[in-house]
């Protein structure tokens, strides 16, 4: 059991939620915001009425012998207290700080409050243990001197509580039916909005299994895009490794089809009637030869094949490249001593700084290998005048270029079979060369899978034969040679 298992996401309940989720946590915010500006709206009539009320009793204010009076009519004290729902209270202090009318309890203006004369200010004061709203008035009475007289009215604030609760049931009870009306409508857009997703699903099920032909990515939204492309460039890929092997399938049958022919006949002659131990012999000889054939020519098979399909995903690490041309060049000293050739080394030592390649060291001691056995097989040498090839490493610090060559001493590659003989299973026409045709189109595959290039010179030009020489020139970036001082 996998502890850490995830069970897999929605993409649909994924939008869903990042949709919702704020919805929902905004409408607790919404509603106190809601019933703060509520609150504000509330308060301001009512803080209207009081300044109403505070300039119509300042204007009550009489100065008899030098001394303030104040007298409220009946009418207008019951008025003050005609409300069910509020208690309203009012205090009128002289201008020499005598009490004159109203409540003495209610609280006097702040004393650090600048004093301000025929102007309505309003506070929140606290009376009695219940809060209030208080408008208060400095009023100038130039009769008895400088120091004006204070009206304060004072109004308990249930209506306004009233009146704010009213204001956000008006607002945020219709939220209870839109909220879910528009979860519905977000749900209803979402599905709308990821069907061309499930009509790509369709699509894409209803292809045949050979069908690796590109998705339409004109048919998909613009957010999709970048998917379908990736998808399509996964099918190209797919379908060019598909073509490999089947080429590959193909070539081997090719391949294999005329040794196993040749055993099959040979085996025949060996069982005949009549047949002599020395008949017997050269069929044995002659089977031999064609199992050596066959199984080179499976061996080159395997090569193109690791070779094509290695591709990006090959483990590249810094390989010297005159170390492994070395290396294949002892390796195959005894064939070439077989036919007569010279075959050698000459050029940078390995361990030479910018004679290193970031590359697969398996496929690129295949490449020298092809390079050597394709020198071996067509260098014509005898005893009395034996062949010469030579494979060599060069840097090139100033241009920055580290070179392959192989040389040899052969009839070398006419002009119109330049390009040819790096076909599979193309080979130069007038020679009698064994040989499956496979080895160049292994050297073009590698060069190209280590970015590098492959070109055919000749060796003598002007003279006869003018032999060959094959150069493989690997590029900057991955040629590792130090920079030029």
């Amino acid at each position: 059991m996998n502890v850490f298992h995830r069970e897999q996401r929605s993409l649909f309940g994924e939008i869903l939620d990042w949709m919702l989720t704020p919805l929902l946590l905004l409408w607790p915010v919404s509603l106190v915001l809601t019933w703060l500006v509520a609150q504000g709206i509330a308060g301001k009539p009512f803080d209207r009425a009081l300044e109403y009320n505070v300039r119509a009793m300042a204007q009550l204010i009489a100065v008899r012998q030098s001394h303030a009076t104040f007298s409220l009519p009946r009418p207008a004290r019951e008025l003050l207290r005609a409300d069910d729902s509020d208690s309203v209270y009012y205090q009128v202090i002289g201008p020499k700080g005598e009490f004159l009318s109203g409540e003495r309890a209610l609280p006097a203006p702040p004393l650090d409050e600048k004093l301000m004369v025929d102007e309505v200010r309003i506070r929140d004061d606290v009376i009695k243990g219940f809060d209030v709203k208080v408008a208060y008035l400095w009023v100038s009475l130039p009769e008895v001197g400088n120091t004006p007289a204070l009206v304060q009215v004072a109004e308990t604030l249930e209506k306004r509580s009233v009146l704010a609760t009213e204001i956000v049931k008006g607002v945020m009870l219709p939220q209870f039916v839109i909220l879910p009306l528009a979860v519905l409508l977000v749900w209803l857009a979402l599905v709308q909005a990821i069907k061309p997703l499930n009509q790509l699903e369709e699509r894409i099920r209803a292809r045949k299994p050979d069908d690796l032909s590109p998705i339409d990515a004109r048919a998909v939204p613009t957010e999709v895009t970048p998917l379908v492309e990736s998808v399509n460039d996964l099918l190209l890929r797919l379908t060019d490794s598909i073509a490999t092997q089947k080429r590959f399938l193909a070539d081997a049958a090719h391949q294999l089809k005329t040794p196993l022919a040749g055993l099959r006949m040979q085996a025949d002659l060996a069982q005949r009637e009549g047949a002599s131990a020395e008949d017997l012999k050269q069929s044995l000889r002659q089977i031999g030869r064609a199992s050596i054939r066959a199984t080179h020519s499976v061996n080159q098979l395997l090569a193109l094949a690791r070779a094509e399909s290695s591709g990006s995903a090959m483990p590249r690490t810094l390989c010297d490249l005159a170390e492994l041309t070395m290396s294949v060049v002892r390796d195959s000293v005894p064939r070439a001593l077989d036919k007569h050739i010279d075959l050698g080394y000459e050029g940078t030592q390995p361990g030479t700084p910018g004679c290193t390649v970031l590359g697969n060291a398996t496929l690129l001691k295949d490449m020298v290998r092809n390079l050597v056995d394709n020198a071996i097989n067509y260098t014509p040498s005898s005893l009395e005048a034996p062949g010469i090839i030579t494979a060599r490493v060069l840097t090139d610090p100033f241009g920055r270029t580290l070179v392959l060559q192989v040389e040899d001493s052969g009839p070398g590659v006419p002009e119109h079979e330049r390009e040819l003989i790096f076909q599979p299973f193309y080979r130069a026409l007038g020679t009698e060369a064994d040989g499956s045709g496979l080895g160049l189109p292994i050297v073009m595959e590698i060069a190209q899978q280590h970015h590098a290039q492959v070109s055919l010179e000749d060796n003598r030009p002007g003279h006869v034969p003018p032999g060959a020489c094959f150069v493989v020139r690997f590029n900057a970036t991955d040629a590792g040679l130090p920079d030029p001082a």
